[in-house]
């Protein structure tokens, strides 16, 4: 019984530790600040006790941060969903139509994918979000959709209390004065009339709550569109983006077949009901998927062992010529090369001369691509890649005709 607490209060620490974290960090901040303001500026604007609109907004607004924060955390703290290590299908025939992770030691289900952040393959994944430092997937899809969807909201109820609260105070200051202000809330019930301080600091606190949630409603709202527009179509981020490769790849080799993405229920209904459910636990267990009529159970995974293979054809070999730390942005390579670094998490890979190196991928000055191991003597590491800059490598004279294009250019063939 000690045992079994002890792993628990381990684990919960473990979890707790997702807070130290830039993302959660700033998120939390945002949303402390946004709410207590608007809180604070309730009580200015809209007196709560003696009138019954104001009882009504107060509780309102206490409404949208219980309901932020319970999405938010369930988002974090549940997490998306993983893969069982050493995992692989019932029947073995199966295990040709998946990917193998050497790192969880077991097959990737369909729809899973392994995050490098949290170091296992996650269920349905969507994308590693930095906000909740944890991955969107199978399990949290739903809670965390809905803090996309009650941020904004909240925001934009806390955005009008804040321009109520400074237009009445601006106001008010023409006849008051800026020390402080005689706010009429409810002349006819309450004598004498509340003295409430407004200095310039609390002005300027306001206007700076204002401007947060403002930001944070269009910034939010825009990934809440993008997330109910792939959920309404019963598809991840990840997989929207293999079904566009699926096209190019298909383009690119002028080949006589049409992808279908299986998950597609035909019915926005039924997709929507996938993710969201009365109970909160989505449907499914995240290893195994309805697909639509016509459709392969593998067929999405077929299609990415077909795009790998592609990768490996399409991939150009280069030779490291000149030493690579793995800075962000690093300064010595270039000015060009320091301010178009790439602006994603996607690592950067320390680079020795002499070294060889895979490029699937590139824009104008930097690359991305598989470092060329020798699995003899780094044992356990399955690959090393990121991004890298292109003057630190020369293409291998075997590789002359090929090079990764920008992306968002397309070679014609």
């Amino acid at each position: 019984m000690g045992t079994f607490c002890s792993v628990i209060k381990f684990e919960n620490l473990q979890e707790l530790k997702r807070l130290c974290h830039w993302g959660p960090i700033i998120a939390l901040g945002v949303i402390a600040i946004c709410s207590t303001m608007a809180m604070i500026d309730s009580v200015l604007w809209y007196w709560p006790l003696h009138t019954t609109g104001g009882s009504v907004n107060f509780i309102m607004l206490i409404n949208w941060t219980v309901m932020i924060l319970y999405n938010y955390f369930n988002a974090m703290f549940v997490g998306p969903g993983f893969v069982p290590l050493r995992w692989k299908p019932e029947i073995s025939q199966d295990t040709m139509y998946l990917q193998y992770c050497k790192v969880c030691q077991a097959y990737k289900a369909p729809r899973s994918h392994h995050c490098r952040k949290c170091n296992r393959c996650v269920m349905k994944m969507d994308h590693h979000c930095p906000w909740i430092n944890n991955c969107c997937g199978y399990q949290n899809h739903a809670s965390f959709t809905l803090f996309l969807l009650l941020a904004p909201l909240g925001c934009i109820h806390a955005a009008f209390i804040f321009v109520m609260t400074m237009y009445t105070q601006l106001y008010n200051r023409l006849s008051f004065g800026w020390n402080t202000v005689k706010i009429d809330m409810s002349a006819a019930r309450r004598d004498p009339l509340p003295i409430v301080p407004f200095g310039l600091a609390a002005f300027a606190t306001t206007l700076f709550a204002l401007g947060l949630a403002l930001g944070t409603t269009i910034a939010v709202g825009m990934l809440f569109f993008i997330q109910m527009k792939i959920i309404l179509r019963n598809k991840t981020s990840i997989e929207s983006w293999i079904e566009e490769k699926a096209k190019d790849r298909i383009q690119y080799y002028q080949l006589d077949e049409v992808f279908v993405f299986p998950y597609d229920m035909g019915s926005r209904w039924r997709n929507f009901k996938q993710v969201f459910t009365w109970s909160g636990v989505p449907e499914g267990d995240g290893l195994e998927w309805p697909v639509r009529e016509g459709c392969h159970q593998y067929s999405l995974t077929i299609e990415q062992l077909k795009q790998k293979a592609d990768k490996r054809v399409r991939s150009v070999r280069y030779k490291v010529i000149e030493d690579y730390s793995g800075a962000c942005c690093p300064l010595n390579k270039g000015i060009k090369t320091f301010f178009t670094s790439p602006c994603t998490e996607e690592p950067r890979i320390r680079l020795q001369k002499g070294e060889f190196i895979l490029a699937t991928r590139g824009l104008r000055y930097w690359l991305y691509g598989d470092k060329i191991l020798d699995d003899s003597f780094i044992e356990g590491v399955s690959r090393i890649r990121g991004w890298f800059p292109r003057k630190c490598v020369e293409k291998c004279p075997c590789d002359a005709e090929t090079d990764p294009a920008p992306e968002g250019e397309k070679k014609n063939r």
